[in-house]
């Protein structure tokens, strides 16, 4: 008999990690599809404070946790970098590289990816000196000068994080105040490492065979400033992993797979949760909550 799944879950992230622990234990045959390593934005994350039941728990072993969970009632895991979705009515097909699986039921758990800066040099020094994640690489700059782009809590989570290595951490930010919470905020303004520089953006990344400065361009003068860094991580915000998406009529907005409180798309048996969704609030809390009623939607219509 052909193998087909009753659900595949496209991204093992928290949303996509939840949805496989309520699908498969409700004996659904349950595949996760992940093109990288399970955790998402977890594994990234060196310190979660605002998941309850953890005080503060590493990223990283959060998603080691929860992929534990999520595999332990029978779900698959499987790699694949998936190419589009075909809605055949009966059932799914879920197109990678290398294979096409059947499916009754899809959900899109995929999250986003980070936004890059657009500036000259970004992509020629990237891995030299150009990274996005902070916990990554942050190591490699032991007693170096870093620069982190942005002031969000993703952005001075990574800023505090560096300053277990780098000597100076600078924070650009293009207002005078911060988008972040204001406990990080406290933490960032305390730490005598980061030095925040307010009203500025980046607008060219220097160096020979790596990062050695940053441009700077003063919003409100235009005024051009050139500082000494030996590495520039960005963190803007992100877009939404969806363009695989595309061949399936779903409602979106700038991206985002738009559904209701039930997770449901415009399509049959096709669901998404997590940060790839239109929402108001992307925590790692939130994406578990997709997760749960996304799969148990999907019981409901595979019953």
């Amino acid at each position: 008999m052909e193998n087909v799944y009753d659900v595949i879950i496209i991204g093992a992230g928290p949303a996509g990690m939840t949805a496989a622990v309520y699908a498969s234990r409700a004996g659904l045959k349950t595949a996760i599809l992940e093109k990288a390593a399970p955790g998402g934005k977890m594994v990234e994350t060196f310190e979660i404070e605002n998941y309850p039941g953890f005080s503060s728990v590493n990223g990283a072993d959060l998603a080691g946790m929860m992929f534990e969970h999520a595999t332990r009632f029978g779900a698959e895991y499987l790699y694949g970098d998936v190419k589009t979705i075909r809605d055949l009515g009966a059932y799914k097909e879920v197109v990678t590289g290398e294979e096409t699986f059947k499916t009754r039921a899809v959900i899109i758990a995929t999250g986003t990816v980070e936004r890059k800066l657009s500036i000259p040099g970004e992509s020629e020094f990237a891995g030299r000196g150009v990274s996005y994640c902070a916990v990554c690489d942050g190591a490699f700059f032991r007693d170096k000068t870093v620069t982190v782009i942005g002031g969000g809590n993703s952005a001075l989570g990574g800023a505090l994080y560096l300053t277990k290595f780098a000597s100076k951490v600078n924070v650009v930010i293009r207002r005078d105040v911060f988008r972040a919470t204001k406990t990080v905020q406290d933490d960032v303004y305390a730490n005598p490492k980061i030095h925040v520089i307010v009203h500025a953006v980046p607008a060219e990344i220097r160096g020979t065979d790596a990062v050695k400065s940053i441009v700077l361009k003063n919003v409100e003068t235009g005024e051009l400033t050139e500082v000494e860094t030996d590495a520039v991580f960005p963190y803007i915000g992100a877009d939404p992993m969806t363009s695989f998406t595309d061949e399936l009529p779903l409602e979106k907005d700038h991206g985002y797979i738009v559904t209701n409180d039930r997770m449901e798309t415009g399509v049959p048996g096709v669901y998404a949760a997590g940060d790839v969704r239109k929402k108001d609030l992307r925590q790692v809390v939130t994406a578990t909550n997709d997760g749960a009623i996304a799969a148990e939607e999907a019981g409901k219509y595979l019953a």
